[in-house]
């Protein structure tokens, strides 16, 4: 097997801390916002007027209108993020938190003593984007408390990983590893 390329373990960690504060605001602005919120005469009223009737115990984001949710500032931060982790899986070396930190941040420091293989911190930057997208897809189903607890997974991952060096994605990549389900490849029947 050919050799794996292997890039400084800081500049995931880099990324990591970035990624921890937008999903930190996210994670505040989408418990402000209409996702943990009771409906109100407010949000009734721009509910749809297809005869419906809602329950006064009604969560906002389940009787609001579609670009209500979509426009909720949780929403529209935690789907920044989740299309900059799609940017993390589609092209790693154009991530603006890789090329910040190879042009700016890494040439300022020492050099890099400790080396990984790329294909686990860009597992783990998929993963990012399930839990994203799974929150903002429940989000715009009107499902209560998806979003901010979906972005707070999301952060807890990415603290870890800044604060501590512990990528919860790189794991599960190196589980699954292990048990032969990716990373590996077959040898050829030639």
């Amino acid at each position: 097997m050919p050799d794996v390329p292997r890039i400084d373990v800081r500049g995931p960690r880099f990324a990591a801390s970035i990624t921890a504060v937008l999903l930190l605001v996210a994670t505040f602005l989408s418990l402000l916002g209409m996702s943990t919120r009771r409906a109100s005469a407010g949000w009734t009223a721009l509910a749809p007027v297809s005869g419906q009737t809602f329950a006064p115990d009604a969560w906002a984001v389940s009787v609001a209108p579609l670009g209500a949710r979509v426009l909720d500032p949780g929403f529209l931060l935690v789907l920044v993020i989740a299309l900059l982790f799609v940017w993390g899986v589609a092209s790693p070396r154009t991530a603006p938190w890789g090329v910040l930190y190879r042009r700016v941040v890494q040439p300022r420091l020492a050099p890099p003593t400790e080396f990984e293989d790329p294909r686990p911190p860009r597992f783990a930057q998929g993963v990012g984007l399930l839990v994203t997208a799974v929150g903002l897809l429940l989000h715009l189903a009107g499902v209560p408390w998806a979003l901010p607890i979906a972005a707070a997974a999301a952060f807890i991952a990415a603290f870890l990983n800044a604060a501590f060096g512990l990528c919860l994605g790189c794991q599960l990549y190196l589980v699954l590893q292990r048990a032969g389900l990716i990373g590996r490849r077959r040898p050829s029947t030639a």
